[in-house]
């Protein structure tokens, strides 16, 4: 079986059109999804540094587009997906921290990438709109959303 996954910004622009179907707000702009007052944001990179993951995670932070200028609002999730892989350790260190853990998720999507049925998370937030987009993987791309069972012992 052949997985024909759009590119990521694809994919996600796929999502929040989901998303608004349920009533949630999204941005043109920006890759996040808004349910009542909470701010979900999707950050998509291919790699990260240990002290920039950190910064920008612990932060809660986002400016969002209002017109011609910004908004900076108070994010309560952000999940990260790497259609490359996390830099090692990366999970262990959202695992290790319980803060970081209730607000924090990681979505490994490189096995998607690489043709393979199969996208590896760590997300232990309470987050619907994680929850629907792993929904969404599942359902639309026939990609199945796993727990990652063994962290890594190295940290980042």
């Amino acid at each position: 079986m052949v997985l024909h996954i759009p590119k990521v910004w694809e994919l996600l622009d796929g999502f929040k059109d989901q998303c608004q179907l349920r009533g949630w707000k999204t941005s043109e702009h920006e890759d996040w999804v808004k349910i009542g007052d909470e701010y979900h944001n999707f950050l998509w990179i291919q790699t990260v540094h240990p002290s920039t993951f950190e910064k920008i995670a612990v932060n809660h932070k986002c400016a969002i587009r209002k017109g011609i200028s910004y908004q900076v609002v108070d994010v309560s999730y952000t999940a990260w997906l790497f259609p490359q892989g996390p830099p090692e350790g990366l999970m262990q260190t959202v695992k290790e921290n319980t803060e970081l853990s209730r607000r924090t998720a990681i979505y490994d999507l490189s096995c998607m990438y690489a043709g393979k049925p199969l996208c590896l998370k760590l997300n232990e937030t309470k987050s619907m709109a994680f929850q629907e987009f792993e929904k969404f993987l599942e359902e639309k791309w026939g990609v199945k959303v796993k727990p990652v069972q063994k962290l890594p012992t190295q940290k980042i």
